[in-house]
């Protein structure tokens, strides 16, 4: 199959168009050996850099071609995703802290042709030797500055060092101007920078607190919005414990996502709010960037943010491609706002709303490993369990498990279909 049709298969199977970006960064990444990609959260980076790449693959070798690091697991977790959705038919992995070693040596043993990871972990694959890097030619570091500001230079540092035969950096963030540092190694790499259309519809809006305490003031925010997705930004995880307490006791069901939490209850959290179950995020800035999320109309910040940086990148998250959101800041009245935060005042009766579904997350125990489809899956809860199709919602289809939004109201029906055959495989269901 040549590769301009190869192309339009995988674009039609994920059933998308490029975008201006994607376009002018495949062209760019299949002819220069140096890119920066700087373009807005939301925009497609990790397509516009995997087409490209997909195409220099060379099936018949068997060791690793492309290694793509990004900063954190949930970033890492998404390439992957996307990468196997495209369908080329090479082995993709992924290697992040919280998974253990022995798992990822059983897997690599059989070389995969993308290998996608944090900077930690496959900085100590490189030290313990777990496969060899000579024929790495295709290195990509995906929201590069935030393995910066994480505290992962030293790695970068021993990866970048470790990468004799190089043949192509390519380099992605979010933010607009970026500091390469020497150790990179780039000499005239080719900057591709895309400006945030969407800036102009993003609505910056303050809500005064008469409190200190800006707790209750969040409380009547969120009652007022209503059954929208929204992310709470907050500064500090034991500040999100503190809120979070409170939410559950004003009965206002939420998820937690910040890095002191287990991995998995981390992925739990992000696909109850990427199904609905949860409405409602509180986060730190370790979600401003590098998460799959949907297209989201609210955000807060609940804490005011320290830099004007992590502003930008929490309200990323809304307003983008082409959508209006808009962004609160919750401030004490005789609190000050830092000098690049420019917002009008609103009331919170004036916050506009509407109410949606409510879904519950169930668990499959059986995967693409087991040969289940998506399709599988919705025509057992409709066929089996009696559900209509608007009573099943989003589908998220893993490796060895899959996780279903069910219409909350009819939540008790899932026990028609536990332990029965789904493919060649009983699967245990359950309500996470």
């Amino acid at each position: 199959m040549s590769e301009l049709k190869d192309q339009e298969r995988i674009l039609k199977k994920l059933g998308i168009e490029l975008n201006e970006m994607q376009k002018e960064a495949e062209q760019a990444i299949s002819g220069e050996s140096e890119v920066v990609l700087l373009s807005p959260t939301g925009t497609g980076k990790t397509l516009a850099f995997l087409l490209p790449l997909l195409e220099l693959l060379d099936p018949e070798n068997a060791e690793i071609q492309v290694l793509i690091i990004a900063p954190t697991r949930e970033l890492v977790i998404q390439i992957e995703q996307v990468a196997r959705t495209m369908g080329s038919g090479l082995k993709i992995n992924a290697v992040y802290g919280g998974t253990q070693f022995s798992k990822d040596k059983t897997e690599l043993k059989h070389r995969p042709s993308i290998l996608i990871g944090t900077p930690g972990r496959v900085a100590d694959h490189f030290r313990r030797k777990t496969f060899s890097t000579t024929d790495i030619h295709y290195l990509v570091l995906d929201e590069f500055d935030k393995s910066l500001e994480v505290g992962f230079e030293s790695e970068m540092k021993e990866l970048l060092a470790a990468l004799p035969n190089l043949k192509k950096k390519i380099l992605t963030s979010a933010t607009k101007s970026l500091n390469v540092p020497r150790f990179v190694g780039l000499k005239q790499p080719k900057t591709l920078t895309f400006a945030d259309e969407n800036e102009n519809k993003l609505k910056i809006k303050v809500i005064t607190s008469p409190a200190k305490d800006k707790i209750d003031t969040l409380v009547e925010t969120l009652k007022q919005i209503g059954n929208q997705p929204v992310i709470v930004f907050c500064n500090y995880k034991e500040s999100i414990d503190r809120v979070s307490q409170h939410l559950a006791e004003h009965n206002i069901s939420h998820g937690t996502f910040y890095g002191g939490i287990e991995q998995k209850e981390r992925e739990r959290a992000l696909i109850k709010f990427r199904n609905g179950t949860y409405k409602i995020l509180l986060a730190t800035d370790l979600a401003a960037r590098g998460i799959d999320v949907p297209e989201i109309k609210y955000i807060i910040h609940y804490h005011l943010p320290q830099r004007s940086q992590e502003f930008i990148h929490r309200n990323g998250r809304t307003a983008r491609m082409h959508s209006e959101g808009t962004a609160f800041v919750i401030k004490w009245e005789k609190e000050g706002l830092p000098h690049f935060i420019e917002a009008e005042a609103e009331e919170i009766s004036n916050i506009e709303s509407q109410d949606g579904s409510q879904w519950k997350t169930v668990f499959i125990s059986g995967g693409r490993k087991d040969k289940i489809s998506k399709g599988d899956i919705a025509g057992l809860f409709i066929k089996q369990a009696g559900l209509s199709m608007e009573e099943v919602g989003t589908i998220e289809l893993k490796h060895d498990c899959a996780f279903v939004a069910i219409d909350a109201s009819q939540i008790d029906k899932i026990k028609k279909v536990d332990n029965v055959k789904l493919k060649s495989k009983k699967v245990r269901i359950s309500v996470v």
